[in-house]
């Protein structure tokens, strides 16, 4: 269906121009400007929704500094785009003409200056005659008055009918890989027999459709030169990438409809050999559920300031995003990255100050914390306890032969043992408690890895045997041992404070009141950071010696000092200042940057929510914390008042009604909408990374996203399939995207002459 421009006397469509076609927009305050400057009548009694729905200007209308060409396959409006440039006067050289558009009627002095201007500018003039005399040819068959007739499309030839069938049956296969997790090849050259041929996964699909009784398909190639191939590498590739933004565009257009939102990357992964960084947006949707949706992988550089201008460029030219509604920002990295991410953070904030640096409520703050220590013996001891509890979790017998260690060594505590077991068959990594739960564990992994790689039997393959080995001497390197004590008892500060973070809402508002504290206990330990060492290591000794490891200077070190007579550096001194004091002085620089004055000033807004008011006694100022997002409110002027009503509501509520105790309950209330100051405050606190997603079923694309990541071969991901397959529920609109086909690739339509047979693209002759 062509769209036609709602404008009077324009008679432009889309099927015959190349110009960008605009919806009305869903805001009403926005689509009323919209309406006005039309000079329409009959669209003044429309809703913004039926205005959305049904009707378009083309780009002819907004000035040329209104439109942006985000990307080949997008054109977009500024967010307060509205429309200047009409014609409402042409229509008056022919006063019995019909109009298909009813244009408001014009008092006489606005008629006068209107004609004034005409006179002033004869091109237009010239223009806007012409299109005239095509409109009134149009209007001849069009009935006398009342609402806009939709016209005729103009029908299709049978070649380019057929052309557009057969695109939609390649688009369907596409999205059933996509969904699926089908890789795009098939068989491994490689492991073929020299002269055996077989189609890759894609023409095989394409194969099983034309037999299954496809006529599209099947009457397109009956006739092919059988060395031809069906859709070539690149073709497969430009309509993958249609596919991929036609998808994500569903997306992003509910996030742009909310207006603010927050970004959230995932850990580096690895795609058919190359780094990239997944891509999260959190947003609230129409029916006020916070969600959190996948929406792309962005391709890591090296170069922290050349990442931090493609992030940019990327979020806000090629999928369209306005940072300026960007609430928050987080990334959650491997240790390593942390550093060139938080130049990422730091470039954006510059940019976009209300853009807040948070952490992200999927991750411990920890976890977080020891992530981003540069110390190369933290990531190296990290590394490890990845690799330890991957092999435990991939293996149940190795679990088995772990519990049957514990209960060895903690028989005369049996709860503690039971607990540990329970704690093993979880993602123990990823808890608050993490190097407290490594330390009590250490030994019965020890000895679980020892027994396994020292078995004689055939109980272990050579693979598991060897693995259990390498971990075992990792696990008992005097390096290692110092490093997770050292890092358990300095994380002991903060366990409490994150474990807040991560919990009900008003944890997370006292939370924020009690990073001083935090922040205090921290300082006095670097100010007396000679005795509370002296305390860490002797635990890290005792430990090592119960263990029977020699307690010794790491030998690159040792290496390194070779010759240097008047080196005299005990084990305790170096680990003090290689270990100790960064990893103390850069946790608390890490907190000050990520529970910044703008980020703790929001967590203060907490106080909003009911249950919070209620522990407060409502005695609350959420005025003065609010005043950061002032601007993002609809009647800021009326806000104190909104609140005092909203205090009052609360305090004086029925003895039956509960507080609410989460903003996902406050922003489901019946009677919030007459709150819309704080339905708006409300909305943007939501957002914030830190807050969790209290409904478990609109987090769904972080789970899809490691499901993905779990299920699929490296050398077998695709950027593009990947967000068909996390993304597998949203609508696909097949006629948009070869539409989109059409018009980016005309000539790319028909078979590639290019090719040259191998052993994933040869088809058979029977096809």
């Amino acid at each position: 269906m062509p769209n036609f421009c709602a404008a009077p006397n324009c008679t432009r469509k889309s099927t015959q121009s190349d110009l960008a076609f605009f919806r009305f927009p869903r805001d009403p305050v926005r689509c009323q400007r919209w309406v006005e400057n039309c000079r329409r009548a009959d669209l003044e009694d429309k809703t913004p929704d039926q205005l959305n729905k049904h009707y378009r200007l083309c780009a002819k209308h907004f000035e040329t500094s209104m439109i942006c060409r985000s990307s080949p396959y997008r054109t977009v409006l500024r967010d307060n785009a509205v429309p200047t440039i009409f014609d409402l006067t042409s229509h008056l050289n022919n006063p019995h003409s019909r109009h298909r558009k009813r244009i408001k009627e014009l008092s006489e002095d606005e008629i006068r200056t209107l004609k004034q201007q005409k006179i002033d500018e004869p091109f237009e003039r010239e223009q806007a005659t012409q299109e005239l005399n095509e409109n009134n040819e149009q209007n001849a068959v069009s009935e006398e008055g009342g609402e806009e007739q939709e016209e005729e499309a103009v029908p299709l030839t049978l070649e380019e009918r057929e052309n557009k069938d057969y695109l939609k049956s390649l688009f369907e296969i596409l999205i059933l890989m996509g969904k699926q997790n089908i890789p795009l090849d098939g068989h491994n050259v490689d492991e073929l027999p020299e002269g055996i041929f077989t189609s890759d996964n894609f023409q095989a699909l394409l194969e099983y459709r034309i037999n299954a009784g496809d006529e599209v398909l099947r009457k397109r190639f009956e006739m092919t030169a059988v060395n031809l191939e069906y859709c070539s590498k690149t073709q497969q590739k430009q309509m993958l990438e249609i596919c991929e933004n036609c998808v994500r565009e569903e997306t992003l257009r509910e996030v742009r409809d909310s207006h603010f939102f927050s970004i959230v990357t995932d850990e580096v992964v690895d795609i058919a050999g190359e780094e990239h960084l997944p891509v999260l947006v959190r947003f609230v949707d129409d029916s006020h559920n916070l969600r959190e949706e996948f929406i792309g992988f962005l391709p890591y550089e090296a170069d922290p300031e050349i990442l931090a201008v493609k992030f940019h460029t990327t979020i806000t030219e090629k999928w369209g995003l306005n940072m300026e509604y960007c609430r928050g920002q987080a990334y959650i990295v491997s240790s390593g990255f942390a550093s060139k991410m938080k130049v990422v953070a730091t470039r954006l904030l510059e940019k976009y100050p209300q853009a807040v640096y948070t952490l992200c409520s999927s991750c411990a703050l920890n976890v977080w914390l020891a992530k981003s220590i540069p110390v190369v013996s933290v990531s190296i001891a990290l590394g490890t306890i990845e690799e330890v509890c991957c092999l435990f979790s991939q293996s149940p017998q190795l679990l088995v032969e772990l519990d049957n260690t514990i209960s060895v060594l903690f028989q005369n505590n049996k709860d503690r043992g039971n607990n540990l077991k329970e704690i093993c068959r979880s993602q123990w990594t990823g808890r608050h408690d993490m190097f407290e739960v490594l330390v009590d564990l250490l030994q019965a992994l020890v000895l679980c890895l020892d027994a396994v790689s020292s078995d004689s039997s055939v109980r272990w393959n050579n693979c598991i045997a060897g693995r259990a080995f390498v971990l075992s001497s990792a696990l008992t390197d005097f390096d290692f041992i110092v490093t997770v004590v050292i890092l358990k008892n300095i994380l002991s500060f903060t366990r409490a404070f994150g474990k807040n973070l991560q919990g009900q809402t008003s944890d997370v508002f006292f939370a924020a009141s009690s990073l001083t504290a935090v922040l205090h206990s921290l300082n006095e330990v670097m100010e007396n950071i000679e005795v509370y060492h002296e305390f860490w290591f002797e635990e890290a000794t005792n430990l090592a010696t119960k263990l029977d490891v020699q307690i010794k200077l790491p030998g690159k070190f040792r290496r390194a000092q070779q010759g240097n007579l008047d080196s005299e550096v005990t084990s305790e001194n170096y680990y003090k200042e290689i270990l100790s004091v960064p990893t103390v002085e850069h946790i608390i620089q890490e907190l000050k940057d990520i529970f910044s004055e703008q980020h703790l000033k929001a967590l203060k807004c907490l106080s909003l929510v009911p249950s919070v008011m209620g522990q407060l006694k409502f005695n609350t100022s959420e005025e003065h914390h609010a005043d950061m997002y002032k601007n993002d409110l609809p009647n800021p002027d009326t806000l104190s008042a909104e609140l005092h009503c909203w205090r009052i509501k609360w305090k004086h509520r029925g003895k039956d009604i509960e507080l609410p105790a989460t903003i996902y309950e406050a922003l489901h209330l019946p009677d919030i909408k007459f709150f819309p100051n704080v339905y708006a405050l409300l909305k943007v606190l939501c957002i914030l990374p830190v807050m969790k997603v209290e409904n478990e079923k609109y987090e769904i694309g972080r789970k899809r996203l490691k499901a993905y990541l779990k299920n699929t071969l490296t050398a077998q991901r695709s950027s593009n399939l990947a967000l068909l397959n996390i993304n597998f529920d949203i609508k696909h609109d097949l006629d948009l995207m070869v539409d989109t086909y059409i018009k980016l690739y005309p000539y790319k339509v028909e078979f590639q002459e290019d090719f040259t047979p191998s052993n994933n693209s040869e088809v058979t002759g029977d096809a």
